[in-house]
C-alpha cells in the first residue's frame, strides 16, 4: 500500500474522511448485480507464500497455489468451495446428478459477460473443459474420460465414464476462459479476458500481479482501486516488508515470527485450520525405493514429532492420514512410531544399499529448516539424502517427470473433497509416484460412485489404510496457516487454503 506504516496510516484517514455515511451504508448492503457502491477505496499490496508463474487455470502450472490465487480473481468458476468447504455456485445456479452419479447437469446464470464485454455462455464453459483437458495439465487429472456438452445456452451436462459423486468439489479448480482461446496462447494470457472480480493491469511472472476491478463484474464489485500481488522469496525480506508497511499483508508466515507480530497494534494476526499437509512421496518406480518395507524404515528414522515441535509449535500438528482432518474421506491411522535402530535394522534385513543417494526435492525456502531436519535424521541411519531445492517450474516440471526419490510439498486439497487429492492422484492411472495397487484403485473408484457420504468416508479410510501401510509417502504434519495483516484493512478474510480473496477487501474505517 505504501512505503512506511506511518505513511500509510495517515493516508488511510483521509481517504476515511472523505466517505459519506451513504456510501458506507450502501457497501454493507450491497447485493450481487450492484456496481459496488461508491468510489474504489485504496491500494493493497501483498506478499504471498508462492510465485505466480502463469496466468493459466488449465495449464501445467495450474493446480499451483500462485497460479489459483490469480485465477479466483480473474476468472469465475461453475462452483466454489466456501471456507467450510460447502459448494456454492458461481456461473451456476443449480446442479444436480443423474441416478447412477454418471452425469451432472449445471444451469448457469443468465446475463454474465466477459470483462470485455461479450456474453459468457455455455460455449464458452464447453470450450474451456475441452482446453483444460486437451492440455493434460494437474487438473484435467480431476477429469479422466470425462465429456462436457451443451444442452442450451444456460445448461451444460458433464458425464464420467464412471459414477462419480466428487465431480462438484473437482470442478472448484475448473475456470472459464472465452471460447477460442488457443493452448498456447500467450498472447491472451498477458492481458487476460475473465468474468471475475478483477482484471488484470500487469503481469510480470514469477515477480508481481496487477489487479484492477473488473467494471463489467456480475456480483459486488471490489471495493479495492488496485491490488498488487508482489513475490518476495526470502522470508527474512518479506517479514520486513510487512513490518515497515510495503506490503499489507502476508501469509504462511513461520511460527518463529508469530510472537513478535502479535506484539504490534498496526498487525491483526490470525491462525487458521487447512486442508493441507506435509507430502514426502516416495518414487517407488527406482529400485532403492521399490519396497514398502524400506519406504516405511525410512519413515520410521524420521523424529517428525520432534522437528514439528520445534519448528511449527504453532502451525503445525502431527498428520495421522494421508488428508486432515477437514477433508471429507479423512480416517486417521495408527502412528508411525520413531524409531531409528529399529529403522537401519529394518533397511538391512530389507538390502538396502546404504551407498545411494537419495534426491529429495522441494521448492520455496520457507521449506529449507524442515527439509534440512528431515536429510539430517536419514544421516544417522546412514541414509544419503541430497536436497535439492528447485524454483517452482522446474519443481512443477520435475515432478510430473518423476525426475526425483522423495518429493517433499504443501499439498493441500482445496475442494475438501479427498477426490481431488487420493482419487486423482494415487491411481496407477494417474503413475504420479510410480506406485501402483490394483485393490487401492477399486477402493477409490467406489468411494468416488457413491453419493453417501458415511460410506465414501469408509471407502477413503480403506484406501488410507493401504497408502499408509505401504508408506506410498510420509505424512508428517497438518499445516494451519497463519495470516498477517495491516489492521486498516477491512473485509479481509483468512483462508484455510491459502488462497484468500481480495474481492471483499477495504482500506480505511468501515
Amino acid at each position: 500500500m505504501t512505503r512506511t506504516r506511518e505513511h500509510g496510516r495517515s493516508r488511510l484517514v483521509r481517504l476515511a474522511t472523505t466517505a459519506t455515511a451513504g456510501a458506507a451504508l450502501l457497501a454493507a448492503c450491497t447485493t450481487a448485480g450492484d456496481d459496488g457502491g461508491g468510489a474504489a477505496s485504496g491500494d493493497v499490496t501483498v506478499a504471498g507464500t508462492y510465485p505466480i508463474e502463469s496466468l493459466d487455470p488449465h495449464g501445467a502450472q495450474g493446480a499451483s497455489t500462485g497460479t489459483q490465487l490469480a485465477a479466483q480473481e480473474i476468472f469465475s468458476r461453475l462452483v466454489r468451495p466456501e471456507a467450510d468447504g460447502t459448494l456454492e455456485g458461481d456461473l451456476a445456479t443449480s446442479w444436480k446428478a443423474n441416478k447412477d452419479v454418471t452425469a451432472w447437469t449445471f444451469t448457469l446464470r443468465s446475463g454474465v459477460t466477459f470483462s470485455d464485454g461479450s456474453a459468457l455462455d455455455a460455449d464458452d464453459v464447453v470450450a474451456s473443459f475441452q482446453r483444460m483437458t486437451g492440455l493434460g495439465g494437474p487438473n484435467a487429472g480431476n477429469f479422466p474420460g470425462d465429456t462436457l456438452t451443451k444442452v442450451s445456452a444456460t445448461e451444460v451436462v458433464l458425464r464420467s465414464p464412471a459414477p462419480d459423486a466428487s465431480v462438484p468439489g473437482k470442478l472448484g479448480t475448473f475456470y472459464v476462459l472465452p471460447s477460442g482461446v488457443g493452448k498456447d496462447d500467450t498472447a491472451f494470457f498477458n492481458h487476460p479476458v475473465g468474468s471475475g472480480p478483477f482484471t488484470v493491469d500487469a503481469f510480470t511472472p514469477s515477480e508481481s500481479l496487477v489487479l484492477v476491478p473488473n467494471k463489467r463484474y456480475r456480483g459486488t464489485r471490489p471495493r479495492l482501486r488496485k491490488v498488487t500481488v508482489r513475490n518476495i522469496p526470502e522470508l527474512a525480506a518479506r517479514m520486513t516488508a510487512l513490518r515497515t508497511g510495503e506490503v499489507d499483508v502476508v501469509w504462511g508466515i513461520p511460527d518463529d515470527q508469530l510472537a513478535a507480530l502479535k506484539g504490534r497494534q498496526d498487525l491483526t494476526v490470525r491462525t487458521v485450520p487447512s486442508s493441507a499437509e506435509f507430502t514426502m512421496w516416495f518414487n517407488s518406480s527406482i529400485p532403492a525405493l521399490k519396497d514398502a518395507k524400506v519406504r516405511r524404515a525410512i519413515w520410521q528414522a524420521v523424529d517428525f514429532g520432534t522437528i514439528i515441535g520445534k519448528l511449527y509449535p504453532e502451525t503445525g500438528r502431527a498428520a495421522d492420514a494421508p488428508v486432515t482432518g477437514v477433508v471429507l474421506g479423512h480416517v486417521a491411522q495408527p502412528a508411525v512410531a520413531y524409531d531409528p535402530t529399529a529403522a537401519k535394522a529394518a533397511l538391512t534385513a530389507a538390502g538396502f544399499d546404504f551407498s545411494t543417494k537419495l534426491r529429495l526435492q522441494f521448492a520455496n525456502d520457507e521449506f529449507r529448516p524442515f527439509v534440512q531436519a528431515v536429510v539430517s535424521d536419514l544421516q544417522k541411519v546412514g541414509v544419503r539424502v541430497d536436497p535439492l531445492e528447485k524454483e517452482q517450474a522446474v519443481f512443477t516440471e520435475d515432478l510430473l517427470a518423476l525426475k526425483w526419490d522423495i518429493n517433499f510439498q504443501q499439498l493441500a486439497t482445496p475442494s475438501y473433497d479427498a477426490a481431488s487429492n487420493l482419487g486423482r492422484l494415487y491411481t496407477c492411472a494417474a503413475r504420479r509416484m510410480g506406485y501402483c495397487d490394483k485393490k487401492l484403485d477399486a477402493l477409490l473408484a467406489a468411494a468416488g460412485a457413491t453419493a453417501d457420504r458415511q460410506q465414501r468416508t469408509d471407502l477413503y479410510g480403506r484406501a488410507e489404510r493401504i497408502i499408509w501401510q505401504d508408506a506410498v509417502g510420509m505424512y508428517p504434519m497438518s499445516v494451519s496457516i497463519a495470516y498477517a495483516w495491516n489492521s486498516d484493512l477491512k473485509g479481509f478474510v483468512p483462508d484455510a487454503s491459502g488462497l484468500p480473496d481480495f474481492a471483499t477487501v477495504r482500506t480505511g474505517g468501515s
